[in-house]
């Protein structure tokens, strides 16, 4: 089972406030800056699908894949009602961005939210950038943002407290980190409380998130071997050159 099977539940309370049509017109600009006519995109670990439905009303047509066969299923769900432009497309599975497989090319793969910073291993990260590289069109963009290194290291995780609420239930999650220096790693213990508001029930859960923090080096070289050059690396939403108060790092890499 994949941790977010059970995270799926709550997963849009969390971040309800989070501005997913601003973010898809970050993603666009990006993406059409190196790849004008792009209109297809394989969106690795598309979790809920916000960010899809709102690429898609940017205009372009989406796959969307995730691990957790729960997180698909809400995905899917808004699809019937979606107002989207005309031309354009919006479809969800199951899959492993380091496996996923499929008999078409895009013109652009996306990893958002932290996705990679999920992928812990060299060969985890290996596999989702197989996975992108061998989707994508000549001259097709890889975009994805991380976890960046140096600012973890300057600024470390601390603990952090979210809530959430709609008309059924009420959230309450507190996220301890753990480092682990020797694998450039941070263990996130999230500990979560949910409450039925119609009976006062409260279900305590607990998991742990492993995130990889990463560097412009190693994923230079990584992409690289997959034949993919890094054009652009940025902070995420700012644009802003990274540095080392840069937490979230977005990289765009386009195939050779």
């Amino acid at each position: 089972m994949s941790t977010f099977d059970v995270y799926a539940a709550y997963y849009d309370l969390f971040y309800e406030d989070k501005l997913y049509e601003d973010e898809a017109a970050f993603v666009a600009r990006l993406i059409h800056e190196y790849a004008p006519r792009a209109d297809t995109i394989l969106e690795l670990g598309c979790g809920t699908g916000r960010h899809a439905l709102a690429l898609a009303r940017q205009g372009f047509s989406l796959t969307g894949v995730d691990l957790s066969p729960q997180m698909i299923d809400r995905a899917k769900a808004p699809l019937r009602d979606a107002r989207l432009p005309a031309g354009s497309r919006v479809s969800f599975g199951v899959g492993d961005a380091r496996t996923a497989r499929f008999d078409q090319t895009f013109d652009a793969v996306a990893s958002l939210f932290h996705v990679m910073s999920y992928q812990v291993t060299n060969d985890d990260l290996a596999g989702t950038i197989r996975t992108a590289t061998s989707h994508l069109t000549a001259g097709g963009v890889f975009l994805f943002d991380c976890w960046y290194g140096p600012a973890v290291l300057t600024s470390r995780p601390e603990v952090r407290v979210k809530r959430g609420e709609n008309s059924e239930l009420r959230v309450f999650r507190v996220a301890e980190p753990l480092m682990h220096p020797d694998r450039n790693v941070v263990d996130v213990q999230h500990t979560v409380w949910i409450e039925q508001k119609s009976t006062g029930a409260i279900t305590r859960l607990s998991e742990v998130h492993s995130m990889r923090y990463l560097f412009y080096p190693e994923l230079e070289m990584m992409l690289a071997s997959a034949g993919m050059v890094i054009r652009q690396a940025c902070e995420w939403m700012s644009g802003k050159p990274l540095d080392a108060t840069t937490w979230s790092a977005t990289f765009v890499a386009v195939k050779q």
